[in-house]
This record gives C-alpha cells, structure tokens and sequence, in this order.
C-alpha cells in the first residue's frame, strides 16, 4: 500500500447471532513487513514503518535532526496538507504519524513548487529520532 496503512478493526457478532449477544472489539491489526527483510520500525512502539528497499535517500534534515527519504510506509497516518519553506524551497507536506503509538514522525511531500525538486512529490520523510532498526542488519 503506496501511501500509508489505515487500521482495520471489526466488531464480534456481526452478520448474524443473537441479538443479546455483547458486541466485543476485535483487535486491530496493522501492517507487517516480512520478516527476512531489513525494516524501520517506529523507536516508541516497535511498529514497522518502511522495508530497506523503499529508502531513497539517507541526505535530508528534519526538525529533530537527520532523515531519511522513503518510497512508501505503512503503519502512518497523515494529517492535511499545509504549505512550508524547507531548506530547499516552498513545498505543501502534510505530517505523518505512527497509526500505532501516535507519534509525529516526519512529513509526506504532497507537492513541490519548484521543478528540481518534483522528485518528492508522494515520497515519506521520517526522523531518525523517532525509528529503529530492525531484522537482519548485522
């Protein structure tokens, strides 16, 4: 899923059944990356957000420090669109946050002004502050 993973969740019961029964939650499920692959996963909850293979650049700046650039994420929901001056010009992003613990972890680029910089349009930035690695990367 190119731009993000939204939680599902169900409730018991549904389709059929007693209408007295209690209708209970059932867990909702997010996103896993397999498991062979190196991953990013949010630092706070352990919460897969990107598989190595979709890094593009390791050479961006956030607000906490370094970035990385990503292809696409899952497990990260966004919030609107606002235009921002970045370091390399006027872009309109929208911030990302972990669907799972709810922490800001960096932007999604929605649109670039400037034509050098198209590239990014639908691409993820996450701060480095606010992931880990994990799985296979010794």
């Amino acid at each position: 899923m190119r731009d993000g993973v939204t939680n599902r969740a169900g409730v018991a019961g549904e389709g059929g059944g007693s209408a007295t029964a209690a209708r209970t939650p059932v867990k909702t499920f997010q996103a896993y990356l397999p498991p062979a692959h190196r991953t990013y996963s949010c630092i706070h909850c352990r919460a897969h957000l990107a598989s190595h293979d979709e890094l593009i650049s390791k050479s961006f700046q956030g607000s906490q420090g370094r970035a990385y650039l990503f292809n696409s994420v899952v497990n990260v929901g966004c919030g609107p669109a606002e235009e921002r001056v970045l370091l390399t010009g006027l872009h309109a992003v929208a911030d990302i946050y972990c669907e799972c613990c709810k922490t800001m972890l960096g932007w999604k680029y929605e649109h670039a002004f400037e034509s050098s910089q198209k590239y990014k349009e639908g691409k993820f930035i996450i701060e480095l502050a606010h992931m880990v690695k994990e799985n296979g990367w010794d």
